[in-house]
């Protein structure tokens, strides 16, 4: 696949300063949830998905990122105390 088109379908940015790997980790849970968003908003766009489906997806993908940042958040208490 040509690089450009990859970098278009799979954006990554840098980040800047010092960066503790729990916060690299859930940047890029982050960026996968905007980016499944972005296909689900698409889909529902096309009529491929009804909108309760969309939201239901959406709402699981939410889910799940709050669940890896409060999990995360954990390891970062831990390490201060």
């Amino acid at each position: 696949m040509d690089q450009s088109l990859l970098a278009f379908l799979y954006p990554h940015v840098r980040c800047q300063g010092a960066v503790r790997p729990e916060q690299l980790v859930f940047k890029a849970n982050l960026q996968a949830f905007a980016q499944r968003v972005g296909y689900i908003s698409g889909l529902h766009t096309g009529g491929r998905l009804s909108s309760d489906e969309a939201v239901e997806q959406i709402s699981q993908l939410w889910e799940q990122l709050e669940t890896s940042r409060q999990e995360l958040e954990m390891g970062l208490s831990e390490d201060k105390g």
